[in-house]
């Protein structure tokens, strides 16, 4: 069971979103992707949100969660465990 994330998992995030998003160009810059798409073929923020949780899932990284960072950017953070503050 995987339970924390490393540098090859952001390039198995880059891999799962290349494949589901066709047409869409993946730069990888360290921790970071950035999605270049066309005008013609756009996609939802709740759609890239709904990927990147099915990620987590399949993943098993159970103790991650997606949220919204600066404008159009999504956040994978670590969730605050019970009593952590």
């Amino acid at each position: 069971m995987r339970k924390t994330a490393d540098g090859d998992t952001v390039k198995e995030l880059a891999d799962f979103l290349e494949e589901k998003l066709k047409g869409v160009d993946i730069d990888m810059t360290g921790s970071e992707i950035v999605l270049n798409h066309k005008p013609e073929k756009p996609f939802s923020r709740s759609y890239l949100r709904t990927l990147l949780r099915k990620f987590l899932h399949k993943m098993e990284l159970k103790d991650f969660r997606v949220i919204a960072g600066r404008e159009n950017a999504f956040i994978i953070k670590e969730k605050k465990l019970l009593g952590e503050e």
